[in-house]
C-alpha cells in the first residue's frame, strides 16, 4: 500500500500546507496538539473537503481538487477507530464486531472474524452490550470493527487518549500485533514519544500544518531541532534482545552485545524489542562511573552536540547499543569538555526505562 497525501486547507488559528508518502504500516502523525494531525486524517476519511491538493491510496483517486474529484466517506473503504470506541449501545460486541462486514465490498480480501477475535482476546465478551465493557476493552472492540470492514487503510485518532496509563499499557500490544500480523496499513495520530516508538513504521512529524519531519522512528524522535510534541519527546530508540530474566526481578537485554537492565518485562528470551531511553534519563561523566547505584553505563564517543536557546543541550553519543541522547545543561558540556570526538560514558537508571518505552517485536525503526 502506498497513501500519497498533498494538503492546503485554511482553519481558525492554522494554515495547513502538507504533502507526505506513507509505505506500508503503521504510518505515525505525531505532533502537537492543534499541528493539524486530525485535520489530516479528517481530509483522508472524506469528513472534510480540503480547498486543494489530492489523497490517494494505491492510485486510486480518493480526492483531487483540480479534477473535482472527491469520493463520498463510505465509498473510501476505510476503518476509523475514534478516541473513544463510539460502540452502537443496542448491539452487542459480536454484532457490533458484524455491522463492519456489512461495508466490505464483495470479493474484497476479507479478514476472518475468529481470527480477529482471537487477536484481540475478545473472545470472552461478544454477548456484551459496550456498557459492560471498560474502556480498553471498547476500543479492541472498535479495532475489530475497523478491520473487519475489509478497509484499505485503518484510520486511528489517538486511540489511547482517553484511556489512562494501565488501559493504555493493555492496548498498544494489540496495535503492534495489527501492525504486525495484518496486512491493512493504518494512518495513526498521536502526541506520545512512547506510542512513536513502540509502533511507527514511519513517522511524520507536524507543526502548525507543516511537515517538518518525516522518517523512521528513530531519525524523527531524536532530532531536537523538530521536538514536535516538546523536547521531553527527544530520545533514543534502540533495537536490543531479551537475554535473561533474572531471579531479583530484573530482565536483561543484549544492545548490540552492550547489556541493559531493565525491570522484568513480560517478553520471552530470545523476542527481539524496541526500546525508547529520553534524553532527559541519561547523564554523561567523562570518566567510567565507580559506586554508583545505575546499572546500565554505555562507552561512546560524542557525535553532536546541540544547544538550545535556553541553558540546556543534546548530546547525540554513538555507543555499542546505538545512538543514545543525552539532555544536559551547556554548562556541563563545557565543564567535560563535550564535542564531537570526546569519549564519554552514558549512565540510564534501570528504572528509569519505563513499561510503556517497552514494545516489540522491533520491525523496522
Amino acid at each position: 500500500m502506498s497513501l500519497s497525501v498533498r494538503l492546503q486547507h485554511q482553519l481558525p488559528g492554522i494554515a495547513l500546507d502538507l504533502n507526505f508518502n506513507a509505505p506500508s504500516g503503521v504510518t505515525v502523525l505525531f505532533g502537537r496538539s492543534g499541528s493539524g494531525k486530525t485535520t489530516v486524517v479528517n481530509a483522508v476519511a472524506g469528513l472534510l473537503r480540503p480547498r486543494a491538493g489530492q489523497v490517494t491510496i494505491d492510485n486510486r483517486i480518493l480526492f483531487d481538487a483540480e479534477r473535482d474529484i472527491w469520493l463520498p466517506p463510505h465509498r473510501r473503504r476505510l476503518g476509523y477507530i475514534f478516541q473513544e470506541g463510539r460502540l452502537f449501545p443496542h448491539l452487542n460486541v459480536r454484532q457490533n464486531l458484524l455491522y463492519g462486514r456489512w461495508f466490505a465490498p464483495r470479493g474484497a480480501r476479507r479478514e476472518n472474524p475468529d481470527r480477529v477475535i482471537e487477536m484481540l482476546g475478545i473472545g470472552h465478551l461478544l454477548d456484551r452490550r459496550p456498557a459492560k465493557l471498560s474502556g480498553g476493552e471498547k476500543q479492541r472492540v472498535a479495532i475489530g470493527r475497523a478491520l473487519l470492514a475489509a478497509p484499505r487503510l485503518i484510520l486511528a485518532d489517538e486511540p489511547l487518549a482517553a484511556l489512562d496509563d494501565a488501559r493504555k499499557a493493555e492496548i498498544l500490544p494489540y496495535f503492534e500485533r495489527l501492525r504486525d500480523e495484518v496486512s491493512v496499513p493504518i494512518l495513526y495520530v498521536t502526541h506520545s514519544a512512547a506510542e512513536v516508538a513502540r509502533l511507527a513504521t514511519f513517522v511524520v512529524a507536524l507543526q502548525e500544518g507543516k511537515v517538518v519531519r518525516q522518517g523512521p522512528a528513530s531519525e524523527v524522535l531524536s532530532d531536537p531541532s523538530i521536538a514536535p510534541a516538546g523536547i521531553r519527546a527527544v530520545g533514543a530508540v534502540l533495537q536490543v534482545r531479551v537475554a535473561r530474566h533474572h531471579d531479583d526481578g530484573l530482565s536483561e537485554l543484549d544492545a548490540g552485545g552492550a547489556r541493559l537492565f531493565l525491570p522484568r518485562i513480560p517478553h520471552q528470551i530470545g523476542e527481539e524489542l524496541r526500546i525508547r531511553i529520553p534524553a532527559q534519563e541519561v547523564i554523561l561523566s567523562d570518566r567510567k562511573p565507580e559506586g554508583l547505584s545505575a546499572l546500565n553505563i554505555l562507552d561512546g564517543q560524542v557525535e553532536a552536540v546541540r544547544s538550545g536557546e535556553g541553558p540546556g543541550a543534546i548530546v547525540s553519543l554513538k555507543t555499542q547499543a546505538g545512538v543514545v541522547l543525552a539532555r544536559v545543561t551547556r554548562r556541563s558540556v563545557d565543564v567535560l569538555g563535550l564535542q564531537p570526538g570526546s569519549h564519554c560514558y552514558a549512565v540510564i537508571k534501570t528504572v528509569a526505562l519505563a513499561p510503556q518505552d517497552v514494545g516489540g517485536p522491533a520491525g523496522s525503526i
